[in-house]
């Protein structure tokens, strides 16, 4: 669910010249990140949870990226990349063996970059790394990441370009096929980004548009049948948005800025995500979610650093949940690849919110709090989270 730089080791391809050898490498990576935590209200009963959550600050994962170099400043790049689960060994990202990115393109000095295969949206390279969520992860994110704070989306069948940087200023743009014949319109992703840094200060702002197609309505009743894009993944990970995931289409607009001075590191960000209905979704008014986001990183000495955060979500249209979120967290580096941490956060909701029922139809119950994006229904108006946890790098 996270994207992060890793410390990687490079191996040299083996090759029948020795000027191959130099010019072409690929690189082995990864991060393993697990911990133990305590949920108050786990449960729509109301019970406690103590067990083992992965992947808090750092989605897990193992990738291999490479490059060869073919001469006037192009390069063929590649990236493949696995997300898996440290506490039983199974696949993320629905079970696909590289789910989180596979993608190969060229990469000129002078024009950009240019990338095809399943990818990264915009948001995610360039708003996402000025939020609380590159430092904190999971534990700062938005409820229900219903703006793709934490990256729970990515694009497939995708076209993407990155510019060269010009003066501290780069931009980017995606599109996602649906690769869905006689339906065009349909089932499509596209998005784009834009980000200026100077010096210690960053901003950048993004949109991103996922469709879902007619494809996915159930033939007896015309109702969508739920999240059935092919370009695209599906956001609906908790209660808090799980009612809408036979939208027609989500549009995301996302802004952040950062701004670092001796030890301390603050941002802010705002969104307006959109949840579009049409005559076979199951509700009947577009859902708007506004979210606010601020942050404070203070680096107590090199190894420790700690963290500050508020997210304020307020939905309307359809509804009128209001969630506000306090989040706290502590890492301490044990050395570059391994570092232990501690975060927490709490969540009060009110209002009304949409879910899901279990025959699969829709309605309007009060609002219930659910942390971030790990997915478990409180069945209260507040819950908290403490976590544990260790990561490696690889």
């Amino acid at each position: 669910m996270k994207r992060i730089a890793l410390t990687s080791l490079s191996l040299a391809l083996l090759g029948a010249a020795g000027a191959a050898q130099a010019q072409t490498s690929v690189t082995l990576y990864g991060v393993i990140d697990t911990g133990l935590a305590y949920v108050s209200h786990a449960n729509a009963n109301g019970d406690h949870l103590f067990g083992m959550v992965n992947g808090t600050l750092s989605g897990p994962r193992w990738g291999l990226k490479g490059q060869e170099d073919l001469g006037g400043g192009l390069k063929a790049i590649f990236q493949l990349e696995s997300g898996f689960d440290p506490g039983t060994g199974r696949l993320n990202q629905g079970g696909r063996e590289f789910g989180r990115q596979a993608f190969v393109g060229l990469s000129g000095n002078q024009w950009g970059t240019v990338t095809l295969g399943r990818q990264y949206d915009p948001s995610v390279d360039m708003v996402q790394g000025l939020t609380g969520d590159n430092y904190w992860g999971a534990a700062f994110a938005t409820p229900g990441d219903v703006d793709n704070y934490d990256n729970s989306l990515r694009v497939s069948n995708a076209v993407k370009y990155v510019s060269p940087v010009f003066s501290g200023f780069q931009f980017e743009g995606i599109y996602g096929f649906s690769n869905l014949a006689g339906t065009t319109g349909q089932g499509q992703t596209w998005g784009g980004a834009a980000t200026y840094g100077n010096g210690p200060f960053s901003v950048a702002a993004s949109y991103l548009y996922v469709n879902n197609p007619s494809a996915g309505r159930t033939p007896l009743t015309g109702t969508n049948s739920g999240w059935n894009s092919p370009s695209s993944d599906s956001l609906f990970n908790s209660v808090i948005n799980g009612g809408y995931s036979t939208a027609h289409a989500i549009g995301i607009a996302r802004g952040a800025g950062q701004y670092v001075f001796g030890p301390f590191t603050v941002g802010a960000s705002y969104s307006f995500a959109q949840y579009k209905n049409d005559g076979s979704s199951l509700f009947a008014e577009q859902e708007k979610f506004q979210v606010g986001n601020g942050y404070v990183n203070f680096q107590l000495t090199p190894a420790t650093l700690l963290g500050l955060g508020y997210t304020y979500t307020h939905a309307s249209g359809d509804t009128s949940a209001n969630y506000h979120q306090v989040s706290l967290g502590a890492d301490y580096s044990l050395s570059k690849r391994t570092d232990v941490y501690a975060v927490g956060a709490y969540q009060h909701a009110s209002g009304t919110q949409r879910v899901t029922n279990s025959d699969g139809t829709t309605s309007t119950v009060g609002a219930t709090a659910s942390i971030s994006d790990f997915g478990f229904d409180s069945g209260r108006s507040h819950q908290e989270l403490v976590l544990i946890g260790l990561r490696h790098k690889f």
